[in-house]
């Protein structure tokens, strides 16, 4: 059975890549894409926790990624509306270009 530790070890790591994808990269759907990436890190910290806690038999760190996953599918759709306004309007996604959103 693999330890605790390698799923946080892997956890951190897609944080880290999420984090960095979010914050070094200029186009809104590759900064969309970090975010999902650090979502996805909190959910696999949500089920390591639950596995190796006292009650498993107990699905709360299910019920919570359940719960996280739909809160990011709603992100991700509005994250991707704003994105194609943005485009239809200035013709870029690229996010130093878009430094007004005035109507």
């Amino acid at each position: 059975m693999t330890p605790l530790s390698a799923y946080l070890v892997l956890s951190a790591l897609l944080f880290s890549i999420g984090l960095a994808g979010a914050l070094t990269r200029r186009n809104a759907i590759i900064v969309l894409i970090g975010i999902e990436l650090m979502l996805n890190a909190a959910n696999l910290n949500f089920l390591a926790f639950w596995r190796y806690s006292e009650h498993p038999e107990a699905l709360t760190g299910v019920m919570f990624v359940i719960f996280s996953i739909g809160v990011a599918a709603a992100e991700a759709a509005v994250g991707l509306a704003l994105i194609l306004a943005v485009y239809r309007h200035y013709k870029t996604t690229n996010v130093d270009e878009v430094n007004l959103l005035k109507g």
